[in-house]
């Protein structure tokens, strides 16, 4: 892309971005409660919780990061 972008253009942008980080935010809660439901909602012992928690962690930021970098690259893309 090349010369400044328009009001328009930058409008576009800040909404996408916005859009990208509120589902992605969205998606990581989800997968961490979906992941971490045992842990949550179950009797277990303190090393399985510290297990299931670690995994639901892990789960919701690669959902995060994954959907973040999706609808940003999906935007660019479609602005070619």
């Amino acid at each position: 892309m090349t010369g400044p972008r328009s009001p328009d253009e930058r409008d576009a942008l800040t909404v996408e971005i916005v859009f990208a980080l509120v589902t992605a935010g969205l998606l990581a809660a989800v997968l961490y409660v979906a992941v971490a439901s045992p842990a949550l909602f179950g009797d277990l012992g303190r090393a399985q919780e510290a297990a299931w928690q670690t995994a639901a962690f892990a789960a919701a930021t690669v959902g995060f990061t994954v959907r973040l970098v999706r609808v940003l690259w999906l935007f660019s893309r479609q602005r070619r």
